[in-house]
C-alpha cells in the first residue's frame, strides 16, 4: 500500500527549486505521479502529487521537504491526496477556450463565473497582459457531453463581444492540430 500526498511550492524564481523538491521526494522513497511548474511574473509556483511506502505526518513531511538545499525562502502546503471524482478525462470532453482583447477589471471573473455556474471544470489556466495592453486568457477545460456545445460558444462569444473580446472554443485536437509548429529535419 501507498500513501499520496500533494504539495504546492512557490516562490520568487530562480533555478533549482524543482530539483530540490524532487531530490526531497526522492531521499524520502517518494515516488512523483504527476506535476505542473511556471513562472509567472517572475514567481515560481509547482504542485506535485507524489506517493510514499508509508504513511507520514503532513507537517514533518512538508518540513522535511522544504529544509533540502537549495529551497530557501521556498513556501509550502503539503496534504494527503484524496481519490477525486471527476469527470472522465477524455479527448472528446477537452476543450480550448481563448478569449482576447482590451485589459479590463473583472474579466477572469466573469468568464470563470460562466464556467463554474454550468460546470464545466477549468483545467488549466492561463492569463497575461501584452505589450500592446490587451489581455489574453487561455483556458482548457472539460466539459460534460451532455451539455449544449453552440450553446455554450454562443454565450462566450456574446459576452465577449460585451466586453469588446473575440473568444473562441475549440475542440482540444483541433486547437493542438491548428497550434502545432513542425521542426521538420
Amino acid at each position: 500500500m501507498t500513501y499520496g500526498y500533494v504539495i504546492n511550492v512557490t516562490a520568487v524564481d530562480r533555478p533549482g527549486i524543482v530539483a530540490g523538491v524532487s531530490s526531497a521526494i526522492e531521499k524520502l522513497h517518494g515516488n512523483i505521479e504527476s506535476c505542473s511548474q511556471t513562472v509567472l511574473d517572475g514567481y515560481f509556483t509547482l504542485i506535485m502529487t507524489f506517493s510514499m511506502p508509508e504513511q507520514k505526518d503532513s507537517n514533518e513531511l512538508r518540513e522535511t521537504i522544504i529544509n533540502e538545499p537549495g529551497l530557501e525562502g521556498c513556501q509550502a502546503v503539503l496534504f494527503p491526496a484524496q481519490k477525486c471524482a471527476s469527470l472522465a478525462r477524455t479527448n472528446s470532453n477537452v476543450y480550448v477556450i481563448t478569449a482576447f482583447g482590451k485589459d479590463c477589471e473583472g474579466i477572469v471573473a466573469q468568464f470563470t463565473r460562466y464556467l463554474c455556474d454550468k460546470e464545466i471544470n477549468i483545467v488549466d489556466l492561463y492569463g497575461n497582459i501584452t505589450q500592446e495592453g490587451e489581455f489574453l486568457l487561455i483556458g482548457e477545460v472539460e466539459i460534460d457531453p451532455k451539455l449544449d456545445l453552440q450553446n455554450i460558444q454562443y454565450d462566450l462569444e456574446a459576452m465577449g463581444e460585451q466586453v469588446g473580446f473575440t473568444v473562441r472554443i475549440q475542440h482540444s485536437n483541433v486547437f493542438v492540430a491548428t497550434n502545432h509548429i513542425r521542426l521538420d529535419r
